[in-house]
């Protein structure tokens, strides 16, 4: 594991409660609602496995060894990704979710053709980005999405909007202010 990883691992178990409150309250049940009971979620860059334990049967993978060990010894289910390679079959999920991940991609045409192979057709995928805020507070941040940008990368590479929502709630002001804010998309294979 590189030093980088080691830090990204130490900055998610330092979160505080009031964002752990906002995630499980109020962010995980809008993702939520837009999956199906039965069906079968992978969460790519599942991080130290928040959404993981909000909604148990979701598989999560991810580049980081120390995010994934810690996944694993929470009793998820997790394992560690190489970069743009998912170690699953074809058209093994119903749903797959990125939050916070697709902005840390330069080029992300590799992992979303991974996304398409391990969907079910007509499966959906989930992406979060950050607004302007939450953007400009990493600099490991590549890419920057607004709403326009992340249709078009979608779209462009074979997936179909569904529809678009904002976390915690579309506001201009929240975009430049709260780092929290984020634009959710919901794409069809």
């Amino acid at each position: 594991m590189n030093e980088s990883e080691d830090h990204y691992h130490r900055y998610l178990k330092k979160r505080g409660i009031l964002g752990k409150i906002y995630r499980n309250y109020w962010l995980y049940p809008m993702i939520d609602r837009n999956i199906k009971k039965d069906e079968k979620v992978l969460d790519i860059g599942c991080g130290i496995g928040d959404f993981l334990s909000f909604k148990k049967k979701t598989y999560g993978v991810d580049i980081n060894e120390k995010n994934v060990l810690y996944c694993l010894n929470r009793g998820l289910k997790a394992s560690v990704m190489e970069e743009n390679i998912l170690p699953f079959n074809d058209s093994d999920f119903d749903c797959i979710i990125l939050d916070n991940v697709l902005e840390h991609i330069l080029d992300p045409d590799l992992i979303l053709q991974e996304i398409k192979r391990v969907l079910v057709n007509d499966g959906k995928v989930i992406i979060g980005v950050p607004g302007v805020k939450g953007y400009s507070r990493d600099h490991d941040h590549k890419v920057f999405y607004d709403e326009s940008n992340l249709i078009y990368r979608l779209t462009n590479s074979g997936f179909s909007m569904h529809k678009i929502f904002y976390a915690p709630f579309k506001f201009g002001w929240f975009d430049k202010n709260l780092s929290q804010y984020c634009i959710y998309g919901v794409f069809i294979k």
